[in-house]
C-alpha cells in the first residue's frame, strides 16, 4: 500500500537534496581554486620580497667593497660603525685575515672561515635580551672575502618583511574562510527554498497518484522556474481531470442512451423469433430492422466517443493548414442526391483562397452534421444554402441556412447538449448528438457555434434555422 503521508521540509532532508550537494561541490571547487590562488600569491610575494632584499644587500656590499678598494680597511671599519648606528636593520661584520673581529654587529661571520666565492646565507639572530627558546630574528646576508684576506658579511633583518607577508596570508585565509562560510549558509538557504518548492510539488503528485485529481500546486510568489513548473503541472492536472470526467461522462452517457435502443433491438429480435417459430413474420424485414437499429447504436457510440475525445484532448488533434473550399464543395456534392430525392433545393456559395488550421476530418464531420440536420427537418419544396465566407474579423464562417420549422429562441441553447431532442423531432431518426459534436469541434478549434432564425416565414415554409460554425483562420 503506498505511503500517503505528506512530505515535510526539514534540515535532514535539505542535506540530502541535489541543490545542497551541488552547493558543497561548488564550495569545494572554490576552496581548491582559492587555495591555489593564495599559494600563488604567497610564493610570488616571498620571491619578490627576497629579490628586493637581495638587491638591497648586494648594493650595500658593493658600496663597501668599492670603499675598501679606494680607502682600505680603516675606512670600511668607520663606514660599518656609522651604518650600523644609523640603520639597525643591516647586520655587518668585518674580520681580519687571521679571523679576528675588526668591527660589526655580530661576533663572527655566519659561514665561519673565508670562502673563495661570495655566499648567500640565511640564519636566525638571537639578541642578548631574548629568551632561550626564542627562534630569533631571521637574517639574510652575503658573505665574501676581500682582496686583502678580510672577510665581510653584509646582512639584513627580514623579520618585519616576513611578518608582513604572514599578516597578508592570514588575512587572505580569513577572507577565504568567511567566503566559504557565507557560501555554505547561502547554499543551505537556497536548498531550503528549493526543497520547499519541490516538496509541495511532490505532495501534489503523491496526492494525484493516490486518486485525488483535485489537488493543485501553489503558484504564489514571483514568477520563476518553479512558478512555471507548478503552473504547467496544474494545467496538466486540469487536462487530466477534464479527460477523466469526459470519459466517465461518456461512459455514463453511452450506458444510459444505448440501453433503450439495445432493449428495443432485443425486443424486436424476440418478437421476430416468436413469429418465426409460429410460422409468421418476415425474416428479411426483421433482419433489416435489426441492422438499422444496430447501425444507430454504433453511430451513437462513435459520436459520443468523438465528442469525448475532443473534450479530453483540449487541443485540436493532428491539426494542419488546408483550404476549406474543396471540403465544402465535397459536402455539397455528397448531399445533393439526397436533397433531390426529398425535393429540397441545395445551393452553395464558397469563397476561394482561404486557409484554415485544424483537423480536417472533424471539421468535415461537423459540417456534414449541420447539412444533415437541415436536410432532415426541411420539408419538400424547401431550400438549403451552404456557405463558406470570411468575416470582417478574419474568422471563417461555415453556415447552413434552411427553410424548415426552425428552433425557438428559448431552446437554441439546449439543442447543443447531448441527447437533447425537442418535441417536434421525437419521431425523426437520431440520438440528439449532431449539434453536440459540432459544438465540441468548434470549442476544440477555438471557435464557436452560433444559431439564429433562418430566412423567416415564406408560405408554408419557415422560419428556418441559421447554423454557423465560426473558426479562426490560419494567419
Amino acid at each position: 500500500m503506498p505511503d500517503t503521508r505528506p512530505i515535510r521540509p526539514g534540515w535532514r532532508r535539505i542535506f540530502r537534496t541535489t541543490t545542497f550537494r551541488f552547493t558543497v561541490i561548488s564550495l569545494a571547487i572554490c576552496a581548491l581554486a582559492a587555495s591555489a590562488f593564495l599559494s600563488y600569491i604567497y610564493v610570488a610575494t616571498v620571491v619578490e620580497e627576497r629579490r628586493r632584499t637581495d638587491q638591497v644587500i648586494a648594493r650595500e656590499a658593493e658600496n663597501i667593497v668599492n670603499l675598501y678598494r679606494r680607502s682600505g680597511p680603516e675606512a670600511v671599519s668607520a663606514r660599518l660603525v656609522d651604518r650600523a648606528e644609523r640603520n639597525r636593520a643591516f647586520i655587518y661584520v668585518l674580520t681580519a685575515p687571521n679571523g679576528q673581529k675588526v668591527v660589526g654587529s655580530i661576533d663572527s661571520p655566519p659561514a665561519g672561515s673565508a670562502k673563495p666565492t661570495p655566499t648567500w646565507l640565511n640564519f636566525s639572530l638571537v639578541s642578548p635580551g631574548m629568551a632561550g627558546n626564542s627562534p630569533g630574528r631571521p637574517v639574510r646576508g652575503l658573505q665574501q672575502t676581500l682582496s686583502g684576506g678580510e672577510v665581510l658579511f653584509v646582512g639584513f633583518d627580514v623579520g618585519d618583511d616576513q611578518a608582513f607577508i604572514l599578516k597578508i596570508v592570514h588575512a587572505l585565509w580569513g577572507a577565504g574562510a568567511l567566503v566559504l562560510a557565507l557560501g555554505l549558509a547561502a547554499g543551505l538557504q537556497l536548498s531550503r527554498n528549493v526543497s520547499q518548492h519541490l516538496v509541495g510539488l511532490t505532495n501534489v503528485v503523491a496526492t494525484v497518484r493516490n486518486g485525488n485529481l483535485s489537488a493543485r500546486a501553489g503558484v504564489e510568489g514571483s514568477p520563476d522556474e518553479f512558478h512555471d513548473l507548478a503552473k504547467g503541472l496544474n494545467q496538466m492536472l486540469d487536462r487530466l481531470e477534464r479527460s477523466m470526467a469526459a470519459h466517465r461522462h461518456a461512459g455514463d452517457a453511452i450506458a444510459h442512451d444505448l440501453r433503450s435502443p439495445l432493449t428495443r433491438l432485443r425486443a424486436r429480435l424476440e418478437v421476430a423469433l416468436c413469429d418465426l417459430e409460429a410460422g409468421q413474420g418476415n425474416p428479411e424485414q426483421a433482419l433489416s430492422q435489426a441492422l438499422e437499429d444496430t447501425d444507430a447504436v454504433l453511430k451513437t457510440f462513435s459520436t459520443v466517443l468523438a465528442i469525448a475525445r475532443l473534450q479530453s484532448e483540449g487541443d485540436v488533434p493532428s491539426a494542419m493548414a488546408f483550404d476549406p473550399a474543396p471540403l465544402v464543395s465535397d459536402i455539397a456534392d455528397l448531399y445533393e442526391p439526397l436533397c433531390e430525392d426529398k425535393g429540397v433545393q441545395l445551393a452553395s456559395q464558397v469563397a476561394e483562397g482561404l486557409t484554415l488550421r485544424g483537423n480536417q476530418e472533424f471539421i468535415a464531420q461537423a459540417l456534414a452534421n449541420l447539412v444533415d440536420n437541415a436536410v432532415k427537418y426541411t420539408p419538400s419544396g424547401g431550400g438549403i444554402m451552404l456557405r463558406l465566407r470570411s468575416r470582417a474579423s478574419g474568422d471563417l464562417e461555415f453556415s447552413v441556412t434552411d427553410t424548415g420549422p426552425g428552433v425557438p429562441d428559448a431552446d437554441r441553447s439546449r439543442i447543443v447538449e447531448r441527447f437533447v431532442r425537442l418535441e417536434g423531432s421525437r419521431n425523426a431518426p437520431g440520438a440528439g448528438l449532431g449539434l453536440s459534436l459540432v459544438a465540441a469541434v468548434a470549442n476544440a478549434h477555438g471557435g464557436r457555434l452560433e444559431l439564429a432564425e433562418g430566412p423567416g416565414k415564406i408560405g408554408d415554409h419557415g422560419p428556418g434555422l441559421w447554423a454557423a460554425l465560426i473558426l479562426p483562420a490560419d494567419v
